[in-house]
């Protein structure tokens, strides 16, 4: 069973703590968990004494045999000796590879624990037949980890074994389950080399019911996520062909957009955040607008609990990180797993992202969370979230420091690194799914003196989302096109005399589009000033 012919698609690795196993019987979890389709076991116990470990894994073995997966012992070679099982996993800090292989011999399966590309290549030049990549998220089951690198540190050690040219196998471990393994497994893979499991220990152990919980998840292993965008149109005259029939759908469907929409505001004689009690009402009575004006049903509900029965009508969520404090956050991450379980796009904000610690550290928080299907900021939100050095922004200004093809790719990477659609705003906005990335100049200065502008764009493309999502991003640049050639044409009425008068304005312009549209009237998609870059 060594080498490539294992299927690591389901491994468990056994946690025999009260806090995980209870009072259960470890040999009877585990048989449930081979009955739910578990393909590799891992006997993990680091402080039972070497009579008891040998013992239980002897048991675990007759157990595994007839179910044909492999049983693996952690780190104690020793004990697999004994018992006769099929391999090893060992960590940085354990038994050496050679000196395993040598022990084990040939056939043994050996695995290693990896948390940098560099102890990743040591390893598949040593021979390990699979690697443990992690700690994905921080885990009660393992509190000696060295750090946490998350799903873009997977990518990095996954991207670097295929640039070497190994075929070693891998799958990866922290606090992975139900809510988020096929995020994690998606937004991992390298250009040609995906995880071939995923590691699991509470997430089965815990479970009343292993064999269901083993099921369900290898259920999600072996489907699509729901989110997965499939790219077809690549060009900007093929791209403007489909914006009138992402439009008529929007008006046709009316989808829900359900807003968890800021309580920031900008004083435009202040460059920092304000937060006032009535602001948070003007910007969601806007976005409210917006979001009728353009065929959609707006909700706007910040409560977290409310996401479970919301995200069960078909709609979309848009988190703008405007409130960060504790409930705040709360609520944020409540909605968010909701609908990333329901398979509902979720349009993300992340406002003001760098102007504080406390903002970090909640993008963070947020990222760590869930999926985003899109993301959307300035140029400073977008530089803090792909985490690149910058000066600490001010608020929720953004000072273009970058040229346009610095942007471009800024934008590029981090689509690429999310496998999402990211947009970042200006007087150029540029958007990208990580393969196709596009500039578009429309838009009018108005737009930066409104409160809220942004807040609603975000409205906008989670409608369009909502509707489209074999192509995320044809939708999200249906969805600005709309919205900024409305702001052009509004801009440039006789009875628009500055931003007060020009907010009326937008939202007619907004539903004159749309109604135009579903009459096949596209004159105003003429304005479009769309650009594929290379």
């Amino acid at each position: 069973m060594a080498g490539p012919n294992v299927d690591y698609s389901l491994y468990l690795v056994t946690d025999s703590t009260p806090a995980i196993l209870g009072n259960k019987s470890l040999c009877h979890v585990v048989e449930e968990a081979l009955k739910g389709g578990v393909t590799v076991v891992q006997y993990r116990d680091k402080t039972s004494d070497t009579g008891e470990l040998i013992s239980t894994a002897t048991q675990l073995h007759e157990i595994t045999r007839q179910y044909k997966v492999p049983l693996l012992i952690n780190d104690r070679v020793d004990v697999a000796l004994a018992v006769g099982c099929e391999g090893v996993h060992i960590g940085q800090d354990d038994m050496s590879l050679p000196t395993a292989r040598r022990l084990l011999g040939p056939s043994a399966i050996i695995g290693v624990t990896v948390s940098t590309v560099d102890e990743a290549l040591r390893a598949c030049e040593g021979g390990a037949d699979y690697l443990g990549i992690g700690t994905v998220y921080a885990t009660p089951t393992k509190t000696n980890t060295k750090d946490i690198i998350g799903t873009a540190g997977v990518r990095k050690i996954l991207e670097a074994i295929e640039k070497a040219g190994y075929q070693t196998s891998t799958v990866c471990i922290g606090g992975i389950n139900a809510s988020n393994l096929q995020r994690v497994m998606f937004q991992s893979s390298a250009t040609r080399k995906a995880l071939d499991g995923v590691a699991l220990v509470s997430a089965i152990i815990a479970d009343p019911d292993p064999q269901g919980a083993a099921s369900s998840l290898l259920q999600l292993i072996k489907r699509p996520p729901a989110f997965k965008s499939f790219i077809s149109e690549s060009d900007s005259a093929a791209v403007l062909n489909i914006v009138p029939s992402v439009i008529q759908q929007v008006h046709a469907n009316k989808p829900i957009s359900h807003n968890m929409t800021n309580l920031v505001w900008r004083d435009p004689q202040l460059p920092t955040l304000h937060v006032v009690a009535d602001a948070g009402q003007v910007v969601q009575n806007f976005a409210a607008n917006v979001a009728l004006a353009i065929g959609a049903s707006p909700i706007m509900a910040n409560y977290g609990e409310e996401a479970s029965d919301l995200c069960n009508l078909g709609g979309s969520l848009v988190i703008n990180m405007g409130t960060v404090d504790p409930k705040g956050l709360e609520n944020y991450l409540k909605a968010l797993k909701a609908y990333n379980r329901a398979g509902r796009p979720v349009v993300f904000d992340p406002v003001g992202a760098g102007a504080t610690q406390v903002r970090r550290e909640a993008l963070k928080t947020i990222m760590a969370n869930g999926y985003l299907d899109v993301i959307k900021g300035n140029e400073a939100e977008i530089r803090t979230v792909l985490g690149t050095n910058l000066p600490q922004q001010r608020g929720v200004d953004s000072t273009s420091t970058l040229d346009d093809s610095q942007k471009a790719e800024m934008v590029r990477e981090l689509a690429d690194r999310e496998k999402n659609v990211v947009v970042m705003t200006g007087k150029t906005d540029f958007v990208s799914d990580g393969t196709r990335t596009f500039a578009i100049d429309n838009g009018h200065e108005y737009l930066g003196s409104v409160t809220g502008t942004g807040c609603t764009l975000a409205t906008a493309i989670s409608a369009a989302v909502t509707l489209r999502h074999e192509d995320r991003l044809t939708a999200v640049i249906a969805a600005i096109l709309h919205f900024e050639i409305a702001a052009e044409l509004a801009a440039s009425r006789s009875d628009v005399r500055g931003p007060g008068t020009f907010v009326p304005a937008f939202l007619d312009e907004l539903s004159s589009i749309r109604q135009s549209t579903v009459q096949s009237d596209l004159s105003w998609l003429r304005m479009a000033k769309l650009r594929k870059l290379d």
